[in-house]
């Protein structure tokens, strides 16, 4: 059987071919000067194919296929603001919206433009059995060349590594890879695999309305949705303003245009106040119900001024919206829904997939944090700080990983108290590019690409890893990590994980650019 993408990339091919034909001579005379090892990776390519589901493996520049095209990056332009090529851009454009929602996705943008590329066979090289024509890289060789660039100062007085073969799980290289540092966010990893692994990849999650039997007395039950949205334009996610129509809708097929309204975050339990405090700008109350993250501004990603009261304002907006569609209510009031209560309507989030690759590509902590507690949920563990980090080291446990060292204090990587290994989390990737996991690969799809999306969109500018690095950044004072995927110049599809600290804190623009420079080195080196 074959898969929608695979449908959709079989129909691009011809286009594509015709796009890249026009392009500019000199475009060609790039090409012709890579094709050898353009010719390898290619040949390692082999799309991963699986049933039918909500499953997207969706990922940036996925049109030309980016692990492959990637080896000509620096010669295939011109580029557009968000650094997606112009040719891929166009093809999105005669295929309407077909994917690709949040890599190249910008804040702010009311969504109308075509969306970056369209859903496409996985673009992972290696998967399947397949790998590059040459031989895996040695240790020798990979100590060779990352042992100098992980002795640069930069990286401040700890650091560690480790580089995996994702075709056979095998550690080609080690540093200090069993000793356990704060990791910052690369911590959304491991959240990821758990959450996908305890609640599976097409499990969405809903926003209910309830009605208490012999009673006006509407409940509106938050059920952890990080992504429900108040605005207009609800670009994908589930939509307040939606569950308002059917709820108004419902209210007046039973003759009712007047009722109490409460709210319910009995779901979730424990603080609600990440140990970073709410003076800040990086998280929202962890709650059950809110609308847009809590944020005060119109973005959707990055850091923003929260609300003081996520759950209240939503429930605020939702009775407002309600008064519109001609159904009075008062100011809303905290209630837990009884059992009794009766189904009005409902809304539901996008797939835990495209959930996991929004909280990758953009870093989002809330995401994080409400995943960490879907987990929880799901696990049979208590929905708060404590019980997420239970739940994740439960279902990590269940894959096998190695988890000696670890400690998951929340879910975003804002707490210092997490702990990790570079062994864990090449191990944890290399568990998502395991074909017997189809449901853990948006574990990959989600991470950035150099140069080109999300948290390292803006970095490897004049690096030979831009658009050959997938990988997801850490940052907190003092502490910079860096975990993800890279094919190098025979094809091998390699994991790596180098994390630093430091104290006192090194400069964050040169210590990331060392982190960079270790990737990139990966991607441009055969190492054998």
């Amino acid at each position: 059987m074959v898969v929608p993408e695979l449908k959709a990339w079989r129909a691009a091919r011809p286009h594509v071919v015709r796009v890249a034909r026009s392009v500019r001579p000199q475009l060609v005379r790039a090409v012709e000067a890579v094709k050898p090892p353009l010719v390898r990776a290619a040949g390692a390519v082999k799309p991963l194919v699986t049933r039918p589901s909500t499953v997207q493996f969706t990922a940036g520049s996925a049109t030309l296929g980016l692990v492959v095209a990637a080896t000509v990056v620096t010669a295939a332009g011109p580029w557009d603001s968000t650094g997606q090529r112009t040719v891929e851009r166009e093809w999105a454009a005669s295929q309407g919206r077909a994917g690709g929602a949040d890599h190249g996705h910008v804040s702010g943008t009311s969504g109308k433009a075509p969306a970056p590329a369209p859903s496409a066979a996985s673009v992972l090289t290696g998967l399947g059995g397949s790998v590059g024509a040459g031989p895996s890289p040695t240790e020798k060789a990979l100590a060779d060349v990352l042992g100098p660039l992980l002795d640069n100062a930069a990286l401040g007085t700890e650091r560690t590594a480790a580089v995996v073969d994702l075709a056979t799980g095998k550690r080609l290289y080690g540093k200090g890879a069993d000793d356990a540092l704060t990791p910052a966010s690369t911590t959304k990893i491991a959240t990821a695999v758990a959450a996908l692994t305890a609640a599976g990849a097409d499990h969405r999650i809903a926003t209910r309305t309830v009605l208490e039997p012999d009673s006006e007395k509407v409940v509106l039950v938050g059920g952890g949705d990080p992504t429900l949205t108040a605005r207009k334009d609800a670009e994908g996610n589930a939509s307040l303003r939606t569950l308002a129509d059917r709820t108004a809708r419902a209210l007046k097929d039973r003759k009712t245009d007047e009722v109490t309204l409460s709210y319910d975050t009995s779901l979730y339990e424990g603080p609600d106040v990440h140990p970073i405090g709410l003076d800040n700008t990086n998280v929202a109350r962890v709650t059950a119900l809110m609308a847009d993250e809590g944020r005060l501004d119109d973005t959707s990603s990055g850091t923003a001024k929260r609300t003081e009261e996520p759950a209240a304002d939503a429930a605020k907006e939702f009775a407002d919206l309600l008064k519109d569609r001609g159904i009075k209510t008062a100011d809303p009031v905290p209630a837990k829904a009884t059992d009794r209560a009766k189904s009005l309507a409902a809304v539901k989030s996008p797939p835990l997939s495209a959930l996991v690759e929004r909280m990758l590509t953009n870093s989002d902590n809330d995401i994080a944090e409400a995943l960490a507690r879907q987990t929880a949920v799901a696990a049979g563990e208590p929905a708060s700080f404590k019980g997420g980090g239970a739940a994740i080291r439960k279902q990590l446990k269940k894959l096998g990983l190695p988890l000696k060292g670890a400690e998951f204090a929340d879910g975003s990587g804002l707490d210092r108290a997490d702990k990790l290994t570079a062994d864990l989390l090449t191990a944890l990737l290399a568990k998502a590019a395991d074909p017997a996991h189809p449901e853990l690969r948006a574990a990959l799809t989600g991470l950035p690409v150099a140069g080109f999306t999300g948290t390292l969109s803006t970095r490897y500018a004049g690096q030979p890893g831009t658009g050959l690095v997938r990988a997801k950044t850490g940052t907190l004072t003092g502490v910079h990590t860096l975990a993800g995927t890279v094919v190098d110049t025979d094809g091998h599809l390699l994991a790596f994980a180098f994390l630093t600290a430091s104290d006192p804190p090194t400069e964050p623009t040169a210590t990331q650019k060392g982190l960079d420079a270790l990737a990139s080195t990966l991607a441009t080196c055969g190492c054998n």
